[in-house]
């Protein structure tokens, strides 16, 4: 329930006051005196928002299904615990199998750190309760050009060696009726770089997720990576990278668009 002041003419005004934490150091507190009839009072409590939209992962993960390019899974009935026990204790045993001493102090914990990490922090995606919530706004401005969301970080895990994938993608979409908030970009790419990918997979599931999200084909997808699989082992190739792109929509059928698309892409490619 929202209160407002009931005198119209109300003006606020604040001062500022000293006061010493618990630090020592003076902190500056600012004391609203009274209010103006726009000022926002609400009798609610504002929580933490949430960052993560089960929901949504759920209808996303569905969509992916029907278009063929859902991650290959098998439903374990674990929860993350148990994840983490079992792959703790097989870990070990891998450890063991290669010769390591695990009463040395410096190993002891390791394989309750890689169960950690693989659970909670470089596979979390593969959870689609971990999808990130997903704030749009209506397109009351009108906005038809594209937006381009660059250089946004990837890092995955090649899913033949579980070795890094370590690149950036370049996102770009035309609003129709919605507008994302720019920063659920970087998440979804987030999300679906954190479990086990090839990289042709995670162009595709990047495009599609947005697409759904934001009901429109009129989305652009590239990303260049270097993957470990190929740098630190087998060919040793440190130089070359991996190139992979989806387009849909004006993307792909409008020459024009796909120009712009590449010539701002090329430009921070190239820099």
């Amino acid at each position: 329930m929202k209160s407002k002041s009931s005198n119209p003419n109300a003006i606020s005004s604040s001062i500022v006051v000293n006061k010493i934490n618990g630090n020592g150091f003076h902190d500056e507190v600012v004391v609203v005196n009274g209010s103006s009839p726009d000022l926002y009072l609400d009798d609610e409590p504002v929580r933490r928002s949430q960052k993560t939209d089960p929901e949504l992962g759920k209808r996303v993960a569905q969509f992916l299904l029907e278009k063929g390019v859902a991650t290959p899974q098998i439903e374990t009935g674990l929860n993350d615990d148990e994840k983490r026990t079992i792959i703790a204790r097989n870990f070990a045993e891998i450890m063991r199998t290669l010769g390591l001493d695990l009463s040395d102090d410096s190993l002891a914990d390791t394989p309750k750190r890689v169960a950690q990490m693989y659970v909670d922090e470089i596979f979390f995606g593969l959870d689609w309760r971990n999808f990130p919530k997903c704030t749009t706004v209506e397109n009351k401005m009108g906005y038809s050009s594209m937006v381009i969301e660059r250089n946004i970080n990837v890092q995955s895990n090649c899913e033949h060696h579980f070795v890094i994938i370590d690149g950036r993608a370049h996102v770009a979409y035309i609003p129709k009726k919605k507008v994302l908030g720019l920063s659920k970009i970087n998440r979804i790419v987030e999300y679906f770089a954190k479990r086990p990918q090839i990289q042709e997979r995670l162009t595709e599931q990047i495009f599609y997720a947005l697409s759904y999200i934001l009901d429109t084909e009129d989305i652009a997808v590239l990303i260049h990576a270097k993957h470990y699989c190929v740098k630190s082992r087998g060919v040793e190739d440190v130089n070359s990278d991996t190139v992979t792109s989806k387009l849909g929509g004006a993307f792909l059928l409008n020459s024009a668009t796909r120009s712009e698309f590449m010539r701002a892409v090329n430009g921070v490619v190239n820099a």
